[in-house]
């Protein structure tokens, strides 16, 4: 019984340890992410001297990330709550598109040196040192891409298994009473039929 009780337990670890923390993944991804977008993406640092200029995500990216981040948590609700695939997917996607926009946009920005134009010098080489926004939404969108297809995999029925206990809580309709006690049945201790009956029984006699 103890191995048994063993085996049941580890094909059970593994969904305690990823299944369930799936959906409480791609909201903290998708908060570091919103997060990242209202920090510095990028300080300007010319050569011995200090930071010029510094440029936030948000101008960086229009806010889209941001955007990216509330769609990817409310996609992680509905899936988990209505058990719907076509929502988990779509966190999928918002976790794919968060990272192809930091690859794409940020990356190759990342300690690249330009020139740059200031009021008291004409134009001098800055390079682009990336700051806490960069980092955030690095681990922002890889932890929403990879949360997110993970999601994806699993059914509508494990999604649904995924909701809070509360969630699933119906109220005890109460204990059924008994069939004696029912409505329109007849009851065992009825004197009526059974008197009748007695009735019969000694006319035929």
């Amino acid at each position: 019984m103890i191995r048994a009780g063993l085996a049941r337990a580890r094909r059970w670890l593994p969904r305690l340890r990823v299944e369930l923390l799936l959906p409480f993944a791609c909201i903290a991804a998708a908060a570091l992410l919103f997060a990242s977008e209202l920090m510095t993406s990028f300080e300007f640092i010319p050569a011995g001297r200090d930071a010029v200029a510094e440029q936030s995500a948000g101008d960086r990216h229009g806010y889209a990330l941001a955007v990216i981040a509330v769609f990817a948590i409310a996609a992680t609700a509905a899936a988990v709550l209505a058990g719907s695939k076509p929502a988990a997917i779509g966190v999928a996607v918002a976790g794919v598109s968060a990272l192809l926009v930091f690859l794409i946009v940020d990356l190759p920005d990342a300690g690249a040196v330009g020139t740059y134009e200031d009021s008291s010098q004409s134009f001098f080489d800055a390079e682009a040192v990336p700051q806490g926004g960069f980092w955030l939404g690095l681990a922002g969108g890889l932890g929403l891409a990879v949360s997110g297809v993970a999601l994806a995999t699993l059914s509508p029925a494990q999604l649904v298994a995924l909701r809070p206990r509360r969630v699933d809580r119906t109220p005890d309709p109460g204990p059924r009473p008994a069939p004696s006690e029912q409505p329109g049945s007849a009851s065992l201790d009825d004197d009526g039929p059974r008197a009748e009956t007695t009735e019969q029984g000694s006319s035929a006699g």
